[in-house]
């Protein structure tokens, strides 16, 4: 399925499975969903570099509005420069993360574990 609207990045994204089982709170939900939300933000800014397609850049746009206002849900009073910092500790805990599930990939359990310790780490700051 090609991406060309913002509708279209809406029905992918709901079409993936959720494990029933996966008992995470509201909160931590919202905030992994935030997570993605950076990551996508990230690939389409990439795509659109690599495309020159500019309607990538609507896209782009679209993915980092409802971050934003998702955004107000975890990041209810921010001082200083706590919005941004918040925004960084999750997308670079969504980034170790997934280098962590490529080390385990590769069948490096030890090294994938102490990425994910840091991950969690990142996330719980």
């Amino acid at each position: 399925m090609a991406i060309k609207t913002y509708k279209d990045l809406v029905d992918k994204v709901e079409k993936f499975e959720i494990d029933k089982n996966i008992d995470l709170s509201a909160g931590e939900d919202l905030s992994i969903g935030i997570m993605n939300l950076i990551s996508i933000e990230e690939h389409l800014f990439f795509t659109l570099q690599k495309t020159k397609n500019k309607n990538y850049l609507d896209l782009l746009n679209e993915v980092r509005l409802m971050r934003t206002e998702l955004m107000r849900g975890i990041v209810k009073d921010p001082e200083g420069e706590i919005w941004c910092i918040s925004k960084h500790l999750l997308s670079s805990s969504m980034r170790v993360m997934e280098v962590g599930t490529k080390e385990l990939k590769k069948g490096n359990k030890k090294e994938a574990a102490n990425l994910f310790e840091k991950s969690y780490k990142l996330y719980s700051l």
